[in-house]
């Protein structure tokens, strides 16, 4: 019967690995529209490939960071609100809550992860995979 039982030594665990992809030296050059359809191969490669839409083909290259760099998410925050408390001929609204309408809208951050690679992308020429091929 303990054949059968698979014990917690033998189970890989997956490891999550967060990787910054850098496009800041193709973006001035090209129009991506958001949405569009992408496939990254070879991430485990040196130079990994990232195409995007039908036409645009991009080669990355792996820049250790300096330090540990930080990833969070982004969202709404609940609106804050204030409870009047105090007795006054003013307080109209004693027992209230009430939400400023002057008071901006407040965004909630969370951290993710972090991470200690950064994968900067650069167009892809012909020669490049040709080259990667050889060495």
């Amino acid at each position: 019967m303990d054949e059968n039982l698979v014990s917690d030594e033998n189970v890989e665990k997956e490891e999550e690995e967060y990787v910054l992809l850098n496009l800041d030296e193709v973006r001035c050059h090209i129009d991506i529209t958001p949405n569009a359809p992408y496939v990254l191969s070879g991430l485990d490669t040196p130079n990994p490939i990232l195409v995007i839409g039908d036409n645009l083909k991009l080669i990355g290259e792996y820049e250790e960071t300096i330090g540990t760099c930080l990833v969070f998410s982004e969202g709404e925050a609940s609106p804050v609100v204030h409870e009047e408390t105090g007795p006054s001929e003013a307080n109209l609204f004693s027992g209230k809550f009430i939400i400023d309408p002057n008071e901006a809208p407040s965004k909630e951050v969370k951290p993710i992860g972090s991470l200690q690679k950064i994968l900067k992308f650069r167009l892809l020429h012909e020669g490049d995979v040709q080259d990667d091929a050889v060495s």
